[in-house]
């Protein structure tokens, strides 16, 4: 049922994040397992519930990408999903590449 709400598809994608919440500035580690380009999955204990506002930053080895973001549902000691509501265009570029990379294919490939 949720795969039906998604706008795009996610893909397998491994790395760490760090979220803050907006009205409180709690900040929290977390694990990202999926992601889309509308959006990610992070694996979590205690995720944030339902519409709360983040920021999320997301590392790998190289680089990083941040975007304000809503948590669209949340699964306690499971995880949530998030979807990206603002995102620059340079993220917009590292996210781009990320995809790209989780889809199994070259940007010489498009």
């Amino acid at each position: 049922m949720d795969q039906e709400r998604r706008s795009s598809p996610r893909y397998p994608f491994i790395a760490s994040a760090e979220l803050v919440e907006q009205t409180s500035d709690t900040r929290m580690s977390s694990r990202v397992s999926e992601l889309a380009l509308h959006g990610c999955y992070l694996d979590m204990m205690n995720p944030f519930p339902q519409g709360t506002k983040v920021l999320i930053k997301i590392f790998t080895d190289g680089e990083f990408f941040e975007a304000l973001a809503t948590v669209m549902y949340s699964q306690h000691n499971m995880g949530m999903g998030v979807k990206f509501d603002d995102v620059k265009p340079h993220f917009a570029n590292v996210l781009n590449q990320w995809l790209l990379k989780a889809m199994g294919k070259k940007p010489e490939d498009l």
